[in-house]
């Protein structure tokens, strides 16, 4: 049932992880409703929470196979509180007459993470160290616990606040399991690798799905249909800056590296570094799906739709900012160096956020997009010039 250093993942984590994304392209409805700063930081707050989740079943599935004996009973238990999660995320401030949407997502991620505790102990049973720093983890993660549900109980902002403070408990109770125990181990820096770049292709695609729900059935008009083929080539540079120019690198020194460094690597580039990618990610589709809808409304006098607010700008501009500062921070985590211009780009794109505020809402979208392509194709020339100069 323990993997092997040559394990990858499975199609049954694969099923999983696009549960868990459902769940993220729900963040996009509670946003979006309509967006403000506060549901922007919310949404922030909540996909911090569903992040941590995730993360625990990708070392669950690096120590124990997925498919295998009683860890996908319990996945599949743990699928079932994340779709239930994911149904009523849009409501996750409002308590209703009927269903308590903010104590039954607070009750469905205490399962989440509770299937995970207990399938991983079960997976250390011939291994006391790690059942030792298991249940150091599950001190603080129980305390989470229980501000979580007082916050669901007394909403309002005493919510937000408990929350982010079950937020820092939660990642707190790994942190000082690491420095009582040591690092958590990593039996295959392959598979890890893998289910983290699983985890963010099959955001971004989710994220088109999202993105066409603005349009509605206006897609026919040809501003919406630029707009959608903008925010397909957005998604395209998206994936490139990442796979083909990040992805392999961080692979290679996880897998080269042992020991601590190994497991820093895997704790500090992965599992911390994707948030704010996986963020930047769903603030891009929140503010590509603001200009679709501004541009469905067809009002002859803005052909090319109105300027969208500070808060729908902020969140167009702001994804691609918070992308491309978690690409950096991740090499930099993995790999301890990245190049220069990734910085540079991430400020350019910031600079650009207040002229963009006033031009009409398919020019803000077609400069961000015209920003990524040249910025693809900045760092594909620089590839090939590194690849033909001479070494010595």
């Amino acid at each position: 049932m323990l993997t092997e250093e040559t394990h990858r993942a499975t199609t049954f984590e694969i099923f999983f992880d696009i549960v868990f994304v459902f769940a993220l392209t729900r963040l996009i409805a509670f946003m979006g409703e309509p967006p403000t700063l506060l549901s922007m930081a919310q949404g922030m707050l909540l996909l911090l929470l569903l992040m941590i989740s995730w993360g625990a079943y990708t070392w669950l599935g690096n120590q124990a196979r997925a498919d295998k004996g009683l860890v996908p009973a319990g996945t599949v238990i743990a699928m079932a509180a994340t779709f239930v999660a994911a149904l009523v995320i849009p409501d996750a401030w409002r308590h209703g007459r009927d269903v308590n949407a903010p104590l039954t997502l607070a009750v469905a991620y205490i399962v989440i993470r509770a299937v995970q505790l207990a399938l991983y102990f079960y997976a250390a049973a011939e291994d006391r160290q790690l059942r030792g720093k298991l249940l150091i983890f599950a001190v603080p993660t129980a305390l989470g616990w229980i501000v979580l549900i007082l916050g669901a109980v007394l909403g309002g902002t005493a919510q937000t606040l408990l929350w982010a403070a079950a937020f820092v408990i939660d990642i707190g109770g790994g942190r000082v399991a690491y420095v009582f125990r040591g690092g958590w181990p990593l039996r295959s820096p392959r598979h890890f690798a893998e289910r983290h770049g699983l985890v963010l292709i099959i955001a971004l695609g989710e994220s088109l799905i999202s993105v066409g729900s603005g349009a509605g059935t206006a897609v026919a008009r040809w501003p919406v249909l630029v707009a959608a083929l903008l925010g397909l080539s957005m998604t395209v540079c998206l994936w490139w800056l990442y796979f083909a120019n990040a992805a392999a690198t961080a692979e290679q020194a996880l897998v080269q590296a042992s020991g601590i460094r190994r497991d820093k690597i895997a704790s500090d580039a992965y599992s911390l570094g994707l948030l704010p990618l996986i963020a930047g990610v769903i603030y891009l589709a929140l503010g590509t799906e603001q200009v679709l809808a501004d541009l469905a409304r067809n009002r002859p006098q803005h052909p090319f739709g109105e300027p969208l607010d500070w808060t729908s700008t902020t969140a167009l501009y702001g994804g691609v900012v918070l992308y491309l500062a978690g690409r950096l921070l991740f090499l930099r985590l993995a790999v301890r160096s990245a190049p220069p211009a990734q910085l540079v780009a991430a400020g350019v794109a910031l600079l650009l956020l207040p002229a963009a505020r006033g031009m009409p809402s398919l020019a803000a979208l077609g400069l961000l997009t015209a920003f990524l392509i040249a910025l693809v194709c900045y760092e594909r020339l620089a590839q090939g010039s590194e690849a033909v100069t001479p070494s010595g």
